[in-house]
């Protein structure tokens, strides 16, 4: 409905960042562009020019594919936290596969919203021997419980971007919000001048 509502109202092309399920796409009938953050948060990598061991976590099974991505951006290992659901808003960490004792682990996820499962995978992590457990996380919902939960965590920080405004109540020291206006205005003179929009991903 909200696709075709868009279209009704003028829209002729759609730009989105990191959708949370892919197939949203193929409810619109006008051209959709779907941008990533991860070029955003792997050029704030380099700029804190860590020197550790890195390693991308995935926080769930269904987020493999994107902390893949990440992997393959950073040059690192991959690991996955394990948790199975106890009910609908209790998850229960089970364990960590993959290798992050003695690194930076940086989990990576499309949305965080309760912060309710990223406190217990940072913990997770920890347990697992990792050195410092940092996220990147592209749209903060921030509801509920979560400053409370992220400010008492063992999470070093919690780099995120724009794409949701986050309030100045919100904006605790362990909080980055990264700006994705050059992501989109780089696609936006991309699709104007009929220029790929693959290479900003490559």
């Amino acid at each position: 409905m909200v696709a075709n509502l868009l279209t009704v109202a003028g829209a002729d092309r759609v730009l989105t960042v990191d959708l949370h399920a892919g197939q949203i796409q193929g409810f619109f009938d006008i051209p959709l562009d779907h941008l990533f953050a991860v070029k955003i948060f792997a050029d704030y990598r380099k700029r804190m020019n860590l020197k550790e061991d890195f390693v991308v976590v995935s926080p769930d099974v269904g987020g493999i594919k994107t902390a893949r991505a990440y992997a393959k951006r950073f040059k690192c290992g991959l690991a996955i936290v394990d948790k199975r659901r106890i009910n609908d808003k209790t998850a229960e960490v089970m364990h960590i596969m993959g290798d992050v004792k003695g690194k930076v682990a940086v989990i990576v996820d499309d949305m965080v919203a309760t912060a309710g499962s990223l406190v217990e995978a940072v913990d997770a992590i920890k347990k697992a021997g990792a050195l410092e457990v940092y996220a990147a996380i592209t749209h903060a919902v921030l509801c509920g419980p979560a400053i409370e939960r992220i400010s008492k965590s063992r999470l070093k920080e919690l780099v995120v971007t724009d794409t949701i405004p986050i309030g100045k109540d919100k904006m605790i020291g362990k909080i980055k919000v990264l700006s994705v206006a050059s992501l989109l205005a780089e696609a936006i003179k991309r699709i104007h001048c009929e220029e790929s929009l693959s290479v900003l991903f490559k």
